[in-house]
This record gives C-alpha cells, sequence and structure tokens, in this order.
C-alpha cells in the first residue's frame, strides 16, 4: 500500500473532508476528534438521542464485507446526527451481476448522496473511491482489507484516555495476528501520533508483517514477556481460515501459547484495560472470565463508539462544506 496523502483526508483549511486512514493526520486532529467525541458522549445519555448536525445530509452505509456491529453503530451515529441513512446490501445488489464498484458509486452520487460510510475487502478501497469517484462526497473509512480501520482506532483511543487520562506514559500490547489485522495497523498509528511511549506486539512470527518497526513497535513472541507491567492489553480477533492456511497450529495450542487468561493478564498491571474489537472468540483469544472481569472495558468500546463515529462524521461533514463554499467561492472570483 502506498501512503495515503494527508490532503486528500483534509482541505483547503486542514480540516477533516475523509476519513481514510490514521496515516499521516496530526495529534492535533486526533485530539480534536476525541474532545469532539467525548462531548458527544452525553447525547446517548439524553431522553431525546438527536442533534441536528447532519439535518437533510444523506448518508449511504455500503458494506462489500458483512459486519453487524461496525454497520450498526455506524447507523446509529448517522440517525442521532439527524441524518438520513440508506443502507445498502452489497453482497445482494448488482456488484454480484457483474457492475464494478466504481459504477455502483456513480450510481449512489447520482442519488445526491452525501457521505458514503465503506467497508471493503481490499486494502485501499476507500482511498480510491475519494480520489476518483467521488470528490465531493465525505469518505469515511469502514475497514478496507488488512490495510486500515480508523474508526475502530480511534474509539480504542478514546477508551483508553477515558479510563487512563494520558498517552504520555502508558505501555500498550496489542496481541494476536498483527499480520492481517488493519485494527493493529490503525491503532499502532494512532498511538504513535498521540505519544504512546511503548507500544508493543506480541504475536508468533508467522503472524508479523515484515518491516513491523516502521510503526515505532518493540516486538516479542513470548506472551509471558511481552505483558509485564503493561497499562492496556488489546486482543485481535483470530481469523479460523489463518489455522487452515497453516500459518497456526491449533485454536488449542495459539490459546495455550497467546490467549489472554487470569494468568496471563495477572503479568500486566494489576488494573491494566482488556480490550478488543470484537466479536469475541471466547477460549481462543480470551478467557470468558476475563473477556467479562472487572478490567474488561470491551463494552464501553462499543458506547464510546458510537461518539467516536458521529464526531467524525460530523467534523468529515463539516470539512466538506466548507471546501465546497471554498471552491465555490474561487470559481465565482474566476468567472468575474
Amino acid at each position: 500500500m502506498t501512503p495515503i496523502p494527508s490532503h486528500l483526508q483534509l482541505n483547503h483549511q486542514g480540516q477533516l473532508r475523509h476519513f481514510l486512514s490514521i496515516e499521516g493526520l496530526s495529534r492535533e486532529l486526533l485530539t480534536e476528534l476525541l474532545d469532539t467525541a467525548d462531548s458527544f458522549l452525553e447525547v446517548g445519555e439524553r431522553a431525546v438521542k438527536k442533534v441536528p448536525l447532519l439535518r437533510g445530509k444523506t448518508v449511504c452505509n455500503v458494506f462489500f464485507e458483512n459486519s453487524t456491529r461496525t454497520r450498526t453503530t455506524f447507523e446509529l451515529a448517522a440517525k442521532r446526527l439527524s441524518a438520513d441513512v440508506l443502507n445498502l446490501n452489497i453482497q445482494t445488489s448488482s456488484t454480484s451481476k457483474g457492475e464494478t464498484l466504481y459504477d455502483t458509486l456513480r450510481n449512489l452520487e447520482a442519488m445526491a448522496a452525501d457521505m458514503f460510510v465503506v467497508r471493503h475487502g481490499d486494502s485501499g478501497a476507500a482511498h480510491f473511491i475519494a480520489q476518483q469517484v467521488c470528490p465531493d462526497v465525505a469518505i469515511i473509512n469502514a475497514g478496507d482489507g488488512n490495510h486500515s480501520h480508523p474508526t475502530q482506532a480511534m474509539l480504542d483511543m478514546l477508551t483508553i484516555r477515558r479510563h487512563r487520562g494520558n498517552f504520555e506514559n502508558l505501555s500498550v500490547a496489542i496481541v494476536g495476528d498483527i499480520l492481517h489485522s488493519r485494527v493493529a495497523r490503525s491503532n499502532m498509528q494512532a498511538l504513535h501520533t498521540l505519544g504512546c511511549p511503548d507500544i508493543r506486539v506480541i504475536a508468533p512470527r508467522t503472524l508479523l508483517p515484515a518491516g513491523i518497526e516502521q510503526y515505532g513497535v518493540r516486538v516479542f513472541n513470548d506472551l509471558r514477556v511481552g505483558l509485564r507491567d503493561v497499562d492496556v492489553v488489546i486482543m485481535l480477533r483470530l481469523q479460523k481460515e489463518r489455522m487452515q492456511s497453516g500459518l497456526l497450529p491449533s485454536e488449542g495450542e495459539f490459546y495455550r501459547l497467546y490467549g489472554l487468561t487470569r494468568e496471563t493478564l495477572a503479568l500486566a498491571k494489576p488494573d491494566a484495560l482488556v480490550m478488543h474489537p470484537g466479536p469475541i472468540n471466547r477460549g481462543v483469544e480470551i478467557e470468558s472470565e476475563v473477556a467479562d472481569g472487572a478490567q474488561s472495558v470491551i463494552l464501553n468500546q462499543v458506547t464510546y463508539g458510537i461518539a467516536v463515529r458521529m464526531a467524525v462524521m460530523s467534523m468529515a461533514m463539516a470539512g466538506q462544506n466548507a471546501q465546497r463554499q471554498y471552491n465555490q467561492e474561487a470559481q465565482h472570483a474566476t468567472d468575474h
């Protein structure tokens, strides 16, 4: 994957207009996003859970891969911002009849949508859409291939910040299938940008990408060594197909070596947070008693996810509106 140029995500004033990747975004912008999400958390506690920021706007959820939780939290976030929401199930739509990604999005553009939330199995799909298809439509990446899942990373950052205050003195461990995980990549970038001094990845050698050190992380192949004195443990979902492909031994063997249990969690700090992007494979990555235990903030992550997605959508739409106005004024000046 070539790096996403930051100017593709930002408008002429440096405001967010697409949210495609954490890469290239400043600490100030990520902090603004977290602050905005913080302010939206109380909307979920109101009797009427709505604010009018996207009233009259149309948000299309365009999911080429199945995802119940991410799609529903995006839908809920859009509705809380008073947007109209269109859910497109691509599995049953015209792309399965041979229509290209380009054609599908052109048709959606013709319906005057203002924002596409896109999940796609190919790395770089959201980047392609923002660059080639829809410059005037805000594109939010809800996960593309093994590449990026920026809203998941930001809800993880909000979870850490709300429970730990800041990132400057933290040790964070990311455990499991780093090689195939878009969550791991986005989390490493976000933690690095926000100033976390000790980012650890813990995985078998077969599940580590080449050149992982470029993310500013420390690599461990031994869970017991890697977890020592960490403040936060982020477990990754293990995809079963990795086992069929020979990258991993059996589930039981993976759990024995890399599963988070009460015993292995005890190696971390006594108040270490336990996180997981979901869905959880109980007894494969994590013991049920740990997933449901006092140190787990897995359900908090879901709650914070709605606020983060509200923040991303409202900021991207504001950035798109400002860019559109700027372009119109520039065109007007040229014409006269």
